[in-house]
């Protein structure tokens, strides 16, 4: 049983080719020519032990690091339960290669697969898979309320809402500098930096977690950068896009 209609999911389809073997479809990024990437989402009803073949036929990327080594990632309610582990790298006999599917571009452009074996650790378990390690438009909202929280970081640390998106969602801007006389403010340096103009890329958003804990930190070198410039930073370009996967 496959399910995707949770916040940043994407699986459009599943058909089934054999009792373990299943093609997925993915739905395309809102507003592209047929963009596919990211993918995450549960299965549920899986038989420990056996090996499943998936195979996801729509990918868009000419080329990817799945040939290099990377596998996809696994949640398992069960393991987390019971032994507290988190999201982990899975899956075997990894392939991504151009299939005989065009995609929106034309016939020139091929669709791609990628296709990994993988076994579920329990019976009757609830398992997400996901492209990379998911970082939702909710995870950013209590990352940011936490942070306005924090007494040793808000002084060098403002909120605002750069946009409201077209679905209501408000785009978060950050102000980081090191307080001081209006003037001397203005003639700072202004460095931007933003992350997820593309809904697919979460790892960006835990980079910008981290940029953000840096510079509202206690160290030498972030007081200093804090004195010499203004940063402007947008964690979620696009929630739109990253809430609906």
């Amino acid at each position: 049983l496959f399910e995707s209609r949770f916040e940043a999911g994407n699986l459009m389809t599943a058909r089934k080719v054999s009792p373990l073997e299943y093609d997925l479809y993915l739905r395309s990024d809102y507003r592209t020519f047929g963009y596919t990437q990211w993918f995450y989402f549960r299965v549920k009803n899986m038989q420990a032990g056996q090996q499943y073949r998936f195979n996801i036929v729509n990918l868009y990327k000419a080329g990817s690091l799945y040939n290099k080594g990377l596998q996809p990632l696994l949640y398992s309610e069960k393991e987390w339960a019971q032994h507290g582990k988190s999201w982990r790298r899975a899956g075997q006999d990894i392939l991504y290669f151009r299939n005989k599917m065009h995609g929106s571009g034309g016939r020139s452009r091929r669709y791609k697969t990628l296709t990994f074996k993988i076994s579920f650790p329990h019976d009757q378990d609830s398992c997400w898979l996901a492209h990379g390690y998911p970082y939702t438009f909710t995870d950013l909202q209590r990352y940011l309320d936490t942070l306005m929280r924090d007494t040793k970081r808000i002084a060098y640390i403002e909120r605002s809402v750069l946009s409201t998106t077209l679905a209501g969602n408000p785009c978060d801007l950050l102000t980081v500098t090191e307080p001081g006389e209006e003037e001397l403010l203005f003639k700072r340096p202004v460095c931007v930096v933003s992350a997820r103009v593309h809904p697919g890329e979460s790892q960006s958003s835990w980079m910008m977690q981290g940029v953000v804990n840096y510079l509202t930190g206690p160290t030498v070198k972030a007081r200093i950068l804090r004195s010499r410039f203004v940063f402007l930073l947008v964690p979620m370009l696009n929630p739109d896009g990253v809430i609906l996967g």
